[in-house]
């Protein structure tokens, strides 16, 4: 059998093995549902959509005009679309039945008090349960500071995961020396709390730990010609000092649109090596966390913003040296691999952060002079900086 037969047949433990692949590859072509032409990108103010010249060569390997690319979602973009995913409704915040028994944290607050015949009912008041955001939810994810600067049973939840990352402390709340062996352990505290964070990256900002994403993905637009137009508001009682504005409106059509997934393989085996770090099962779980999102983006229509609804037309999957996967052998079975990592009975941490900290005008500091912050597209889960 040669190896290129034998790579087309290689399942999930298969790509974690030491003489596996390095980096595991889906390229998947797009168009918009309805036979549209146009397509809305992701668009920032004052510059709109990216659209640059890809220098391009021919077989023969002459210089030909270069091809216009738009940048439809970046990696921060995707990263939060495939966030979305990992909930059966993303504004309810209820997780997928797929992804049951997943680890993450939830930051909660304080209930509002009941009270019945003008009376507080007793205990409802110390009730702490209420979900303000998730670390599926939150751009930074664990690093958050709504998690960080909350509360775990009687001690800061920064502090509990400076103990569990064994990190030694230079300077008070300063400077702090990550030694080779506590990489071992930072590893597996951060994929007690959140697997997931370990899937799309994280950054420690404080204690200068910085893990790269495992899946990188991008969607960009091939041939891309942008496409004017323009809108006007009514206000047809006047009720409003906006008047009747005129604005611009630009969209883009294009030969054709691709997503582009990367998962290092090579970067999760450095996860754990023999009895430190992550274990097999551990590795599998996100490498399969990985793949399901990469499925759940693909086999249906995803709107991606207002007006940006794709589809996808064709898929491929490839290792890097550009031998083809058999697709169907990685389709996870995400209940057996969390089975599999016995994460307990009650998977989920919660972080408390009371409510008079959370929604007390008076210590929202004033920047109204200040103009504010634009995300960078309209339809991510957590709103993921360009930081990783």
């Amino acid at each position: 059998m040669s190896t290129e037969n034998m790579m087309q047949n290689l399942n999930i433990e298969q790509l974690l093995a030491a003489d596996g692949p390095t980096c595991l590859i889906v390229k998947a072509q797009f168009e918009p549902i309805g036979d549209t032409d146009r397509f809305q990108p992701a668009g920032f103010p004052e510059m709109g959509h990216v659209i640059y010249d890809a220098p391009r060569v021919d077989k023969k390997g002459n210089v030909v005009p270069p091809e216009k690319v738009c940048i439809v979602d970046s990696a921060a973009s995707m990263a939060n679309h495939l966030e979305t995913l990992c909930f059966s409704n993303p504004a309810t915040g209820v997780l997928h039945q797929d992804l049951r028994g997943l680890p993450y944290v939830r930051c909660v607050t304080d209930r509002t008090p009941r009270v019945e015949n003008g009376t507080v009912v007793p205990g409802s008041e110390d009730e702490r349960d209420r979900t303000v955001v998730t670390t599926l939810t939150e751009g930074h994810r664990l690093a958050s500071d709504y998690f960080l600067d909350g509360q775990l049973g009687d001690q800061n939840f920064r502090a509990a995961l400076r103990t569990g990352f064994g990190i030694v402390e230079i300077k008070k709340d300063k400077t702090y020396f990550v030694r080779p062996d506590d990489w071992w352990t930072i590893y597996t505290t951060i994929f007690r709390y959140d697997p997931n964070s370990l899937v799309h990256g994280i950054l420690f900002a404080k204690e200068q730990i910085k893990i790269s994403r495992l899946l990188t993905a991008h969607l960009e637009a091939f041939g891309a010609a942008r496409v004017g137009s323009a809108g006007v508001k009514f206000d047809r009682l006047g009720k409003t000092n906006s008047g009747q504005p005129i604005f611009a409106k630009d969209e883009e059509t294009a030969e054709r649109i691709q997503a582009t997934f990367l998962i290092d393989l090579g970067l999760l085996r450095s996860y754990g090596h023999g009895e430190q770090g992550l274990n097999k099962a551990q590795k599998s779980l996100l490498l399969a966390l990985a793949l399901w999102k990469i499925h759940r983006l693909l086999d249906a229509p995803f709107r991606f913003r207002s007006g940006c609804h794709l589809r996808c037309t064709g898929r491929a999957c490839t290792t890097d040296t550009g031998c083809a996967l058999d697709e169907a052998a990685l389709k996870p079975d995400m209940p057996s691999a969390i089975e599999a990592c016995q994460f307990g009975p009650n998977p989920v941490t919660n972080v408390y952060y009371p409510a008079t900290e959370l929604f007390n005008p008076e210590k929202v500091p004033d920047d109204s002079s200040a103009a504010p912050a634009e995300p960078e597209e309209e339809a991510g889960a957590g709103g993921e900086e360009d930081s990783q």
